[in-house]
């Protein structure tokens, strides 16, 4: 763990907003010069602070119009069982993420489809046939807002 000041918080910041960004143009923003910036880049990156690079894929432009979040209650708990719809849920395409959980579900999913009949048809021909699958509650997302994070 390192201390962080106001500026790295200021970086990661723009970072946050836009990883495309060069050294030189974030130490511009900054009042650094690129390579104070690019110092504090490597420092961020080599503690672990800034780990890897993400591009935002717009979803509904590629015709995915429809996300929703899957509660999912296994019937039968166990490492093996746990581990079987882990491997087969992480097969699914369109489950994009898989979040082991603790409370009323066991995971939480988001699946992304194209419409309500193409999530109807994942529901009960994928997410419902995976193994040790219990209890299901689905939530349409409306909206979604974006933060960077705490910092």
């Amino acid at each position: 763990m390192i201390d962080l000041d106001d500026t790295d918080r200021a970086l990661l910041r723009a970072l946050a907003a836009d990883a495309t960004q060069s050294a030189g143009g974030l130490g511009r923003k900054l009042g650094l010069s690129q390579p104070a910036a690019w110092r504090r880049i490597r420092r961020l990156e080599e503690a672990g602070i800034l780990a890897g690079c993400r591009v935002v894929v717009d979803r509904q432009a590629l015709g995915f119009g429809v996300t929703v979040f899957l509660g999912i209650k296994l019937a039968t708990k166990g490492r093996v069982s746990l581990e079987d719809f882990e491997r087969a849920v992480m097969a699914i395409p369109e489950v994009q993420i898989v979040q082991h959980v603790l409370g009323l579900f066991d995971y939480r999913l988001r699946v992304v489809a194209r419409d309500i009949g193409d999530f109807e048809r994942i529901l009960r021909r994928r997410i419902m046939t995976l193994p040790g699958v219990g209890q299901v509650e689905a939530n349409v997302l409306l909206t979604e807002e974006r933060r960077p994070g705490p910092i």
